[in-house]
């Protein structure tokens, strides 16, 4: 299968044809192949853009709303075919993708197609002065959105849909690892009337192809979701060009339990925000922290539930863990693990590849947990995005905050208590962008999104990201 380009509506080879190999990650084999594309073929997505944008600058909300939430229904309709590549690029279950992924991407659509109609300009009477101030919120022009492999249309149509929904047109590019659910959208797009040039999706590695979408000097932002290390190279280069920025970047998050938590619900919830999508969510509580006087119980309980966690091909229905996305990845994760016993970690489960019958080169690795003595270690400190979690145990609330704190990154924290006060004082005093109280992951699209420290720069979601698309300008009139 060859994967193209979408530039103006239309399907293209890249030009200097150069070409990327596609990896099916639940068995190991080359499926396809996909541009990498140079800055040829980022300036034509560039020239295509900069044409449409002022038609659809002055595209009306309603119109641009219709479009939108079309091509929501038509992921809707396309579900099955949808999440079934998204699986096969991917390695999640088919399942996951069904119930999860593609749905989350039609709701982006569908949120910002209807939240663009609310979105009001603000006035301000000055009283005394004879004079009237209005706020205006232009659209940027040609923007850059860069998304990642984990969740990949999910986070692809995340930044795309408000971006869009505010007028601007969009010079896109999803992972190399995972380009074929975005490959794919552009055909919607055609079908929900989008006019060309509007969105232009561009395949390629972040070397080349990210890099001349980032250096193009007339990108006027750009949104990123990826690696720390990967968004500080893109400030660097993005910020001396005073390019609207909005960076989504790692995470190592704390997930805290106290004794008076609703035990059986923590427990179900504690599995899935350890080892949903094989721990591949900057979202997933990796690191466990148990008030001590409940810690060999959950030990004994967590332990238990993991081992029957099955591993198996994405597209059988019993599959609980797929494949990781990749041969290096899953090496990058076995390294931590290896790192995690020479530091003295306690491997409780877990911590091999598997070898599913028929599928013995797909990159299959059990769901592990380790048991560590210190905060300060490793695999405590850096982000393994694998499906690996660690656990110790704590005494008071005062330890557990600096442990929860000390780390580099700050996008979320799960605390599971019912003491209403702790609750207060710990979500106060947690860094992190977003705090879930006896719950994981319950989203709600209008709320600001993103993390603090080296987790990020920016918020996602709501009016939020619309403002961050559009260019505030205050006009003054006297009378």
């Amino acid at each position: 299968m060859k994967i193209q380009n979408f530039i103006n509506g239309q399907f293209h080879d890249p030009i200097l044809n150069n070409w990327l190999d596609n990896y099916c990650p639940a068995n190991g084999e080359v499926y396809g192949q996909t541009p990498n594309s140079s800055r040829i073929d980022v300036e034509n997505a560039y020239i295509a853009a900069q044409s449409a944008f002022p038609s659809w600058s002055q595209t009306s909300f309603e119109e641009r709303s219709k479009i939108l939430i079309k091509i929501s229904e038509l992921l809707e309709t396309n579900l099955q075919r949808f999440a079934e590549a998204e699986s096969k690029d991917n390695g999640k279950p088919v399942n996951l993708a069904k119930t999860i992924d593609i749905p989350r991407a039609a709701s982006n659509f569908s949120f910002f197609g209807n939240a663009i109609t609310q979105f009001a300009s603000e006035s301000h009477e000055s009283v005394g002065h004879q004079a009237i101030n209005y706020t205006l919120r232009q659209p940027l022009g040609v923007v850059g959105c860069i998304s990642p492999w984990n969740l990949p249309l999910y986070l692809f149509t995340w930044k795309i849909a408000p971006a869009l929904a505010t007028g601007n047109c969009v010079i896109a590019k999803p992972s190399e690892i995972t380009p074929l659910t975005a490959y794919l959208l552009g055909e919607l797009c055609n079908v929900a009337g989008l006019p060309s040039g509007v969105l232009n999706i561009v395949h390629g590695s972040g070397a080349t192809t990210g890099q001349a979408i980032i250096e193009h000097p007339n990108i006027k932002a750009i949104s990123f979701t990826g690696g720390t290390k990967t968004g500080a190279h893109i400030a660097k280069i993005a910020a001396p060009m005073f390019k609207k920025l909005s960076l989504e970047l790692g995470g190592k998050n704390p997930n805290i339990i106290f004794a008076d938590c609703d035990y059986h619900d923590m427990l179900d919830t504690t599995i899935q925000s350890s080892f949903n999508n094989q721990g591949q969510i900057c979202l997933c509580g990796s690191r466990i922290f148990v008030q001590s006087s409940i810690y060999y119980k959950f030990k004994n309980d967590f332990v238990h539930r993991v081992k029957q966690l099955r591993v198996g091909h994405p597209s059988k229905k019993d599959s609980q863990i797929g494949a990781l996305v990749s041969k290096s990845h899953l090496e990058k994760v076995l390294q931590y693990i290896k790192i995690s016993q020479q530091e003295g970690g306690n491997i409780l489960c877990g911590g091999s590849k598997v070898a599913v019958k028929g599928f013995e080169n797909g990159y299959y690795l059990e769901p592990t947990v380790i048991e560590v003595a210190t905060n300060a270690c490793t695999i405590n400190q850096e982000e393994v995005f694998g499906p690996v979690v660690t656990m110790m145990p704590f005494n008071s609330e005062d330890e557990v905050l600096r442990m929860a704190n000390n780390v580099k990154y700050g996008l979320s924290a799960t605390i599971w208590t019912n003491d209403l006060k702790r609750t207060m004082r710990l979500s106060d005093q947690i860094q992190a962008g977003i705090v879930w109280v006896n719950t994981w992951m319950m989203r709600d699209l209008r709320t600001p999104f993103g993390g603090s420290k080296a987790s990020g720069l920016g918020r996602e979601g709501g009016f939020e990201v619309l403002r961050f698309f559009t260019e505030p300008k205050n006009v003054c009139i006297k009378y």
